[in-house]
């Protein structure tokens, strides 16, 4: 079962927290609730109906509280925010609109603190729960500290977690102390530091420290899930009695993280952001606003004379999988693949042994798993731990066929023997292993010689490295040394990027994304927090270490700049006069061509715009060879003629390309599109497009790849879609 919490979160809504103090530009609100938001929208994100949350706010101008309700004194200017109960994105929303700051600084921090006890109270009763309560508040506000005492007794009693997080407040473990601070907040710090120190549960601490760590990602903490529960078998113990049996349970050892997927709805015409993070299924109402979920419709035709249109549809239950063998495609019914399917039993089976020398780890496929033995069943713990102390002992590995479930693919396991000598720990670790299919053999030319056709070795050749550049080589990987360029706390060497300080930029990049979204759909997103690029680039002073050996092995390996790629000038190609000075073509009785054959189509547009003179030459060159294009499409058989097309439409993207004319090509490829996908050019032709156009990387000339064209990145890949 999930693990339940109760969480109240009061929030000084005072006067003062609207005031900009310690050269900050946010006011002390929007800097307190960078925290705030930052943990309630991690709650949103886990979607767990157990994970609970309540708001306080305090210094209201209202009071809405069940205390003030029942005639007690020293209850106003205190409101319930939203009462306890799981958090939602609408909810999130309507919370958001209620944090401004008030013109009141009447409220009490303490009785605040009183209110969220009785909220948890009320609705946790008696049952197994994580209670918190979270205090944000600059301390500017009076504080009545005589029921102090019975206030941590009850948080005590109820065994609540109180964490106290002030605005400026002095921490001297963090190194922070504000200077001339008035003596209403520091007396308030005093109240505030004692209620947290007579706690069993508390934490006190500034807001700085508190944002500046909200920039280290927090790791989902996961709980065990078990694989496999079933025998681990060497032999067959069906049919031999000396066949081994233990009862074994496999778990994840490590799991692939993936970002958090995104789901497609239709937005209404008034807002700009879904106000649920889920798929919608149906047409439904948010917050006044209207969402669709997205439906998919296939129809599927086939050609038929005599049926209006010379097309008929046809039923989904009515076709079968086909698979393309040369150019002819194979019909496969689902009788034929059930011939096919490898019919599995589930089955854990040793299927022998290798020793650790003849197993490379480049090998390892996928993720790891970890195998122990049954709980409670100490025969099975007894054998597992003879075997694994076994496999040590030999220095071997076990190579096992696992099957998960019935008619599951199977896999084959290398199993490490883990006997618990220094963690104290026996279990078998593994990582899959690939089939004949999976592994590919290239064969390279040795590194250190050079074998010429009559057989003979060089030792010495331009292509091999001298011994000054090896030694410049070694030098400068030397320098480069990260393993002990970090310093620990006392300021020793030490490891620079441990493997628990190592995080993947992307998935926590748009964990960070989503929650600033959810909070404030209009504010620009911050830039991505410096620990996720921390080792995106090598740290400056181990460069600067390193510069005389990068600028020895650059003169050792005669590195040269190569020369930027001359642009095409605008117009036509300079034509390449003889050292003579005689005009060729004229001497052999050649005339300038002004028509393309198809026959031999590419030769001659090149000739043809090398030797144009204007502008519409080069325009009526395109056109020819653009009707050769759709020409060649059109009489094609199936796909027969497509990859000559393709030849002949990225001749011309090249050759338009080199001469600026981008505009020519995307005007002719923009008409070439229309035509393919509405079946003017003889039926239907969309693969032409998918396959050899779009695959061929023959869309749109962008201005990355000539600056003539007014085609953007983004425009080129929404047309090719």
């Amino acid at each position: 079962m999930a693990d339940k919490e109760a969480t109240v979160y009061i929030v000084d809504l005072g006067e003062s927290m609207a005031d900009c103090h310690n050269g900050r530009k946010e006011s002390d609100l929007d800097f307190g609730m960078r925290y705030v938001w930052d943990k309630i929208t991690t709650t949103v994100a886990a979607s767990r109906k157990t994970w609970t949350v309540g708001v306080v706010g305090l210094n209201t101008e209202e009071t809405n509280n069940a205390q003030d309700r029942e005639g007690l004194e020293g209850y106003e200017h205190i409101s319930v925010l939203q009462d306890i109960g799981p958090m939602t994105m609408s909810s999130l929303r309507e919370l958001r609109s209620s944090i401004q700051p008030s013109y009141s600084s009447g409220g009490d921090a303490i009785s605040a603190i009183v209110v969220a006890v009785s909220m948890i109270e009320e609705f946790t009763k008696k049952l197994k729960y994580h209670r918190k309560i979270i205090l944000v508040t600059n301390g500017e506000s009076p504080i009545d500290d005589d029921s102090s005492e019975e206030v941590a007794e009850r948080l005590n009693d109820v065994n609540i977690e109180l964490v106290v997080i002030g605005v400026d407040f002095d921490d001297p473990d963090y190194g922070f102390k504000e200077e001339d601070k008035s003596s209403l907040k520091a007396k308030n710090e005093n109240i505030l530091r004692k209620l947290v120190d007579q706690c069993k549960n508390g934490v006190f601490g500034t807001m700085a420290q508190a944002v500046e760590e909200l920039a280290v990602p927090r790791i989902k903490p996961v709980r065990p899930f078990k694989a496999y529960d079933g025998p681990l078998t060497l032999g067959d113990p069906s049919k031999y009695e000396s066949a081994i049996s233990i009862h074994v349970e496999r778990y994840f050892k490590t799991k692939r993280a993936v970002p958090p997927p995104a789901s497609t709805v239709v937005i209404g015409p008034d807002y700009g952001v879904p106000s649920q993070s889920q798929t919608i299924d149906g047409d439904v109402e948010m917050g006044g606003t209207e969402f669709s979920g997205v439906k998919y419709m296939r129809s599927y035709k086939v050609n038929d004379p005599d049926a209006p249109g010379g097309k008929r549809d046809v039923d989904f239950d009515d076709l079968a999988k086909g698979y393309q063998y040369g150019r002819t495609v194979v019909p496969f019914s689902e009788s034929d693949m059930s011939i096919t399917k490898l019919e599995t039993k589930k089955s854990f089976t040793i299927l022998g042994f290798v020793p650790f020398s003849s197993y490379d780890p480049f090998i390892n496929m996928g993720e790891t798993g970890i195998i122990v033995a049954q709980k409670h069943n100490e025969q099975a713990e007894l054998a597992l731990s003879a075997f694994i102390h076994a496999l040590h002992e030999l220095e071997s590995y076990a190579v096992a066929r696992y099957v998960q479930k019935d008619l599951a693919q199977p896999q084959i396991l290398l199993l490490k023997p883990n006997p618990g000598i220094e963690d104290e720990f026996e279990c078998l670790y593994d990582v899959p292993l690939p089939f004949a299919e999976d592994v590919r053999s290239y064969q390279f030319p040795p590194l250190d010689k050079v074998l010429t056709v009559t057989g003979s070795i060089l030792k010495e050749h331009r292509l091999l490295p001298s011994d000054d550049l090896k030694q410049a080589m070694s030098d400068f990987v030397d320098s480069m040394d990260l393993s002990n360029f970090g310093e620990d706390e006392e300021g020793k060497p030490a490891e620079y990027a441990p493997i628990d300080d190592s995080y993947n930029p992307v998935i926590h990049r748009i964990n960070q994304a989503i929650r600033a979204r959810a909070v404030d759909p209009e504010a620009p997103l911050e830039p991505p927090a410096e620990i996720l690029l921390r080792y995106s680039k090598p740290p400056e002073k181990l460069i600067d270490k390193a510069k005389p050996d990068i600028e020895a092995l650059i003169d050792a390996a005669e590195v040269k700049k190569v020369p930027a790629k001359a642009q095409g000038r605008r117009g036509r190609k300079e034509a390449v006069k003889p050292l003579s000075g005689l005009d060729v073509d004229s001497l052999l009785g050649e005339r300038k061509r002004t028509n393309i054959s198809m026959e031999n189509s590419i030769p001659e547009f090149k000739q043809t715009l090398a030797t144009a003179t204007d502008d519409a030459t080069v325009e009526k060159a395109v056109k020819q060879m653009g009707e050769i294009i759709c020409k060649l499409i059109q009489d094609s058989f199936a796909d027969l003629l497509y990859a000559r097309a393709a030849e002949n439409l990225l001749v011309m993207r090249e050759e338009l390309i080199s001469l600026e004319f981008p505009a020519l090509y995307n005007k002719f490829l923009t008409a070439l599109k229309k035509s393919l996908l509405s079946g003017e050019l003889n039926g239907d032709r969309r693969e032409m497009w998918f396959k050899y156009i779009v695959g061929g990387h023959l869309g749109l000339i962008t201005q990355s790849e000539s600056g003539a064209s007014e085609v953007t990145e983004e425009e080129a890949k929404a047309f090719a879609r």
